[in-house]
């Protein structure tokens, strides 16, 4: 723990975890100054609701020189490391930390964290729901649900927390070390945010920093990088493949998932017990069975949970079928690997819906699996002109200003035994609050058609 009575405490950025942050501040006893770029008269709503709940605090313009009594500094989530206060901090030395690095100095239970460009959601819901299974009280939240400054607020009277966790909030982390850390993967994403692709894979391996022999590093053994990585980490490493088998660890073979424990003994778990599409929900399976076990869940419990278990809202879920064409809400795939692994689970003809504000994406990648998949792409968004420049040759493209206006044309040009997939590969905030209100958009939308 730290002593934060009587510290000058910055916090920028009052969305969900900023307003989290100021109240846990505040309530340590801290001197709460709060920013954000928006006008006070814009998050009248929000200072009030913090007012009512008796948070402590001064909301301060959003400006530099507000710095020079400032002790420490929490960015918000999407606060970018380029953003002008940051960097301001930064030349004046100020220590920036996370809602993360916070939150972790202050927790009591074990931690299982998981991050990567994708599956870190469905991930972290399915351990939640196996420790539950197994009787397990467990805290399921941080870049989900509830930050976790905000469970740390409370009692922490859980057996578990898991935490999802973002190349954002590792960005400013220095000492958080979770138990078990789990990498799924790593593709280019948040160039934006980061500045380069390096960085933001930097940023993804911080996880791993400050985890002792005493902790369980989870990696994907399909990964370039695992190799390497993994040469420089101290905690005890498994890892998982769906490509190869593995000494030690979990990997796919045949009809069987395959789990050889570090005293070589050797688990198997049925692949139908998947219930989730996608070769990549395999993956986030096998990663939280590594875990699970890791928590001293039984085989039996971990089958049960996993077959239960019927994936999160957004990700490749079924939204209904009309004139025999069926539609999929995968507004969740925010980035180009997201985009590709919704393709690939598809044998389907595809109509395809791509855009919203580009990240930067490579989206050359796609190429071939749009050739191989897709019938038709409909671009729409602020990014259409971009995607279009690097995908339109490959086939018959389309293009509307929003994804309202996108989605008649999907529905027009899809016939029985298609599929129309909403897999934007951008974020959602020129035209949508965020991905959640995209894709209830999109179901509407299809619940409407008749």
């Amino acid at each position: 723990m730290m002593d934060l009575s009587g510290q000058h405490i910055l916090v920028i950025g009052l969305g969900k975890t900023g307003t989290a942050t100021a109240r846990f501040l505040s309530r340590q006893g801290a001197i709460v100054m709060v920013t954000d770029e928006k006008a006070p008269d814009q998050l009248k709503g929000t200072l009030d609701q913090m007012q009512q709940e008796g948070v402590n605090f001064r909301f301060r313009p959003f400006a530099p020189d507000i710095l020079s009594d400032v002790d420490m500094v929490v960015p918000s989530p999407g606060v970018a490391p380029s953003n002008r206060m940051l960097t301001e901090a930064m030349h004046r030395n100020k220590p920036v930390l996370s809602e993360l690095e916070l939150a972790c100095r202050f927790l009591k239970p074990p931690m299982i964290a998981i991050t990567g460009t994708n599956g870190k959601t469905t991930t972290t819901t399915l351990i939640g729901e196996i420790l539950a299974t197994s009787g397990k009280s467990v805290f399921v939240g941080g870049n989900i649900g509830t930050p976790l400054i905000g469970y740390v607020d409370g009692p922490q009277r859980d057996d578990y927390v898991v935490v999802e966790v973002s190349s954002f909030q590792l960005q400013w982390t220095c000492d958080f070390r979770p138990d078990v850390a789990i990498l799924l993967n790593i593709t280019c994403d948040h160039v934006d945010y980061h500045g380069t692709f390096a960085d933001y894979r930097r940023a993804k391996e911080r996880i791993f920093k400050n985890q002792t022999g005493q902790d369980l590093a989870v990696l994907n053994a399909d990964e370039e990088y695992t190799e390497v990585l993994s040469q420089g980490l101290a905690a005890k490493i498994a890892c998982f493949s769906s490509s190869r088998r593995l000494s030690r660890g979990i990997f796919l073979d045949g009809a069987q998932i395959v789990y050889r424990s570090p005293a070589g003994e050797t688990e198997m778990y049925p692949l139908d017990m998947v219930k989730i599409p996608g070769a990549h929900n395999i993956e986030n399976v096998m990663a939280a069975v590594l875990a699970a076990r890791w928590a001293g869940c039984r085989r039996e419990t971990i089958i049960q949970a996993v077959g239960d278990f019927r994936g999160i809202v957004h990700r490749i879920e079924y939204a209904g079928e009309k004139g025999g064409v069926a539609f999929y809400d995968d507004s969740k795939a925010t980035n180009v690997g997201a985009v590709l692994r919704a393709l690939e689970t598809f044998s389907r003809p595809v109509v395809l819906l791509m855009g919203g504000r580009d990240k930067e994406g490579d989206f050359e990648v796609l190429s071939a699996m749009i050739e191989k998949r897709v019938k038709t792409l409909i671009l729409f968004g602020e990014a259409k002109e971009r995607i279009k420049a690097l995908l339109g040759g490959v086939v018959k493209t389309k293009q509307a200003a929003t994804l309202r206006e996108a989605m008649p044309l999907a529905w027009c040009s899809a016939v029985a035994g298609d599929v129309v997939l909403l897999a934007p590969g951008c974020a959602s905030f020129d035209e949508f609050k965020d991905y959640k209100e995209r894709g209830d958009i999109f179901k509407k939308w299809v619940g409407s058609l008749s």
